[in-house]
Parts: structure tokens; C-alpha cells; sequence
């Protein structure tokens, strides 16, 4: 049996920024990086629509996200002159009614105070700058001027794995099987390729699968697989100053080089968790409810053709759609990284080096995650996530 200091279980952008920011704080243990499927073919990572933004409803999602912004300013100076991600800065422009805008406009003093660079304009100002858009039903749009937008989520993940390479991480290519608990203790990891990893510490960062790796030590967490589909589709005209769309209906909208992405319309209040197996695009959400959607809010969206789809899976928290960082309560050395619901591509390095400061510190020092932590799972106390897009 192999001995560990520190066991990821989830190889991904998530625990990859874990191994990171445990190594770059000057973490000395052993560490392993466990992921099932190491070209990341079905991970949340790779399947995301790799957007940043910093329209959140709660301080602290603007500050995690903030913090990934500040590491892609800095990129080339962390990662080496050949770093790139293809960042695009076009920002996000979420869209409100009426009967919305007082929401939109509370989440916008929650950005505010944090120092965003992001306004509320009505559908007048909206018109002059994006004149393509049409704004029926429209009272007013928050739109980023900066700090929001768009990359390459395959080179983003890549950047932290290749650091990892010289920075003595044990990478293991197996499922997880299973997890020994000796009381207030995880003590090991068992592996679906016979393995047993003997662990100090055990960071649960599995992605969609988090719920089911926190069940294997006995702790429940209310985080499934939620399926989403995205949509690729082609348009005669081309806006490059089009920012990422979301109409108040939910359905959103993006440019990727000569075509454009979209989804959004699946029905979160009666969804159930995916199958882990299906990753399957449902089409029938593009042709009753997204193409509907387009040609209403663009009319230069009324002739399009779709070309392609995919669908990835969220790990969604169902309890109130945001984050569960840092150790259980009783079992100290069992510490989640879970429950993104969407946002855990944007999140990850701050959430990465918040847990490293954990497990050499004993507490956060750059970002204050506790909100996110355990005790409102077990007490059944939400902290939600009024943006969750």
C-alpha cells in the first residue's frame, strides 16, 4: 500500500489547481492526483463553455472568480511566455425584465462594492450599443465592461497539469472504489485498478461524481450530475462586439470565432439527476426552446443552421447551487472542493489555493471561504447563488 499525504480525488481543473497551490505554497508531502479518465473526455473541465464572469449575487463568488482574473492577467508571468488561453474579454450581458430588474439591480450593488467594472443600463442605452439586439420584453441589462468573457478551457487545464509534471504529483489513472474511515479519520483510498493509497489527508474535487465519492466515506452531500447541452450554430452575419447573452428566459449566447454557442433552456425545478453514462445533447431543447429564444432576441438569428452539440454534466448542489469548501466537521482530514454548479471552471484556482492554505495553515488567507463551508449542508442552511447561469 502506497502512503500519501495528501490523496485528489478528481484530476481535473479542480483538484489540479489543488496539487498546484499546494506545491507553489511550498507544500513538502506526497501528493496524488486520482482521476478516472485521464483525457478528461467526459469531465465538467473540458465540457464547459470555459466563460469567467464576475456577475454573481454573493461577495464571495465575485471575489473567487476575481481571483481567476487576476491569475489570467498575470498568466505569462505564472506559467511561462508560451502561456495562452485565448482569453476574450467581450464580457457577459445578462438581460431583465420588469419583474426582474430588481434583482439584477441588487446583484449589481453586490458587484459594485466589490469593485467590478459592471453596469446597469436600460433597454435605450443597450439599443445604442448593441444595435443588433432586440430588446422586447427588456428593462434594462447589467454588461461587463472588463474582467468578463470567454477562453480555452483545454489549454487552461493543461497550463496547471503540465506545471504538475515537475512538481513531484503522483498522477494515478483509476476510478476511486472505494474509501476506509476509522471513525473522525478517512485512513485510505482504494482504487478500481486493485490500488490502496494510505492518506493523510483526502481532497474530494470528483466533480459531478462528488456526491457519490463523499457517500463511499459515509458523509452525505447534496451534489448529482445535471445534464447540459450546448449548441453550435452558424449565422450569415457576424457581431464581434457581441458579449455572452443571457435573455431573461435563461437561454444564453456567445460568439466562438466564425459561429456562435448556446444553451440554457433545460428546466432546473424539474430535473433530476443525469445518468452518469448520458452524454447524449438533447436536441429537442435547441428546436422548441433555444432557436425560439435566438430569433427573438437577434432577429439576424431567424436563419440559422445548427451544426454540431455536445452535452457535459455540472455537479450540481442541490441544496443552493454554490460551492462546498474546506473539511467536514468531525471528519477533519476529509475536505471537499464540490458543488460548483456550473461556475467551478472560473473558480477553481482560487478555490485551489484556498484549500492548500488550508492544509499547510490551518486556515484562508486569501479568500475567506467558510460561507462555503459543511455546517449549512448538515443544518440544511442555504447560502444560494441567485446567478447561477
Amino acid at each position: 500500500m502506497k502512503k500519501y499525504d495528501v490523496v485528489i480525488i478528481g484530476g481535473a481543473i479542480v483538484g489540479s489547481s489543488v496539487a498546484y497551490y499546494l506545491r507553489d505554497l511550498g507544500f513538502t508531502g506526497t501528493i496524488a492526483l486520482v482521476e478516472r479518465d485521464p483525457q478528461f473526455a467526459h469531465a465538467a473541465t473540458t465540457l464547459s463553455c470555459a466563460s469567467i464572469r464576475q456577475q454573481f449575487s454573493i461577495p464571495e463568488n465575485i471575489r473567487l472568480s476575481q481571483f481567476t482574473l487576476g491569475l489570467f492577467r498575470r498568466l505569462k508571468e505564472e506559467f511561462g511566455p508560451e502561456a495562452d488561453i485565448g482569453f476574450r474579454e467581450n464580457g457577459y450581458l445578462i438581460l431583465a425584465t420588469e419583474e426582474g430588474l430588481p434583482v439584477l439591480r441588487a446583484n449589481n450593488e453586490a458587484q459594485q462594492a466589490e469593485g467590478t467594472d459592471i453596469v446597469v443600463e436600460d433597454a435605450q442605452a443597450l439599443a445604442k450599443r448593441f444595435p443588433w439586439l432586440a430588446l422586447d420584453g427588456v428593462a434594462a441589462g447589467a454588461f461587463g465592461r472588463s474582467g468578463e468573457g470567454w477562453f480555452d478551457a483545454h489549454a487552461y487545464l493543461q497550463l496547471f497539469r503540465k506545471a504538475l509534471r515537475t512538481k513531484n504529483v503522483d498522477f494515478m489513472h483509476a476510478a476511486v472504489a472505494g474509501i476506509e474511515r476509522q471513525g473522525d479519520r478517512v485512513t485510505a483510498v482504494t482504487l478500481d485498478n486493485g490500488e490502496k493509497l494510505e492518506a493523510g489527508i483526502v481532497v474530494n474535487a470528483a466533480g459531478p461524481n462528488g456526491g457519490k465519492v463523499s457517500a463511499m466515506a459515509g458523509i452525505p452531500l447534496p451534489v448529482e450530475p445535471r445534464k447540459r447541452s450546448v449548441f453550435i450554430f452558424e449565422a450569415r452575419d457576424i457581431f464581434p462586439d457581441m458579449p455572452l447573452v443571457v435573455d431573461p428566459g435563461g437561454v444564453y449566447f456567445r460568439p466562438e470565432g466564425s459561429v456562435y454557442i448556446t444553451g440554457g433552456a433545460e428546466d432546473e425545478a424539474n430535473e433530476g439527476p443525469a445518468d452518469p453514462n448520458d452524454f447524449e445533447p438533447d436536441w429537442s431543447l435547441f428546436e422548441e426552446a433555444i432557436w425560439p429564444a435566438l430569433a427573438t432576441r437577434v432577429p439576424a438569428f431567424e436563419a440559422i443552421k445548427a451544426t454540431r452539440a455536445w452535452a457535459g454534466h455540472y455537479d450540481y448542489n442541490t441544496l443552493d447551487q454554490n460551492a462546498v469548501v474546506g473539511p467536514h466537521p468531525e471528519v477533519s482530514n476529509f475536505i471537499f472542493a464540490n458543488g460548483f454548479s456550473g461556475h467551478g471552471l472560473q473558480q477553481a484556482p482560487a478555490v485551489g489555493r484556498a484549500i492548500a492554505e488550508l492544509v499547510l495553515h490551518g486556515g484562508y488567507r486569501t479568500i475567506d471561504c467558510s460561507v462555503f463551508g459543511y455546517d449549512r449542508i448538515r443544518e440544511n442552511r442555504p447560502y444560494r447563488e441567485l446567478n447561477v447561469i
